[in-house]
């Protein structure tokens, strides 16, 4: 868990996500991150609703603005590779319904990813497993992004998509780009240990 503190942003109005898409990339352009991070703080009243103070609620912010401009600078290139070549996503372990061994993916240790078994209809992971293998998805349930070099440099896939907290997809942007893999990345509303939480129509919506 990168972030030094926890974050539950669910209970933020449609309207904060609508209004960080659209100023994203403009933000990107001028390089004001931070500045827009912090009228989109006051403006949503973010403190009031995660409990966070400001200089927590403005990092996190301008995680959440890079990689959406970020998504927006690699989407052509992405959305050509994803229709006829490999692609991969990556899903965090921590966002399965169980942490233990009420969970019954099976761990493989030489990538290492959990393969979901589908045990359970209300799990997150079954869901996002499910609708990416519908389309084609090679799907990893990755302990942590260390493991991304070694997915990319083993498998050569021409498309990823990545799911985790602000921080570890800013990580994995850089790994995609050295790998020449474009890349899309969904940040994790409800980050921790366990119990984490993802947008999973966002989610299908990039596959």
């Amino acid at each position: 868990m990168p972030y030094r503190f926890t974050f539950d942003l669910r209970k933020l109005p449609r309207e904060f996500f609508e209004e960080l898409m659209r100023v994203a990339y403009e933000s990107r352009l001028h390089k004001r991150f931070g500045e827009v991070a912090r009228t989109l703080v006051k403006k949503f009243r973010i403190q009031q609703f995660t409990g966070l103070n400001v200089n927590e609620a403005i990092s996190l912010l301008e995680d959440f603005l890079e990689i959406q401009a970020l998504n927006v600078l690699n989407r052509d290139r992405f959305n050509g590779a994803k229709k006829g070549g490999r692609k991969a996503l990556l899903l965090p372990h921590c966002s399965r319904k169980y942490m233990d061994s009420r969970c019954k993916a099976i761990f493989d240790p030489s990538i290492p990813t959990y393969i979901c078994q589908h045990c359970s209809p209300d799990c997150l992971i079954n869901q996002a497993v499910t609708l990416a293998e519908e389309r084609g998805y090679d799907v990893y349930v990755i302990p942590g992004g260390s493991c991304v070099p070694k997915i990319l440099a083993s498998k050569h896939y021409e498309a990823v998509v990545g799911v985790a907290c602000g921080m570890e997809l800013m990580l994995g942007y850089q790994v995609t780009k050295q790998f020449g893999v474009p890349a899309q990345g969904l940040p994790l509303l409800k980050n921790g240990c366990a119990n984490t939480w993802f947008d999973i129509k966002a989610l299908e919506k990039i596959l």
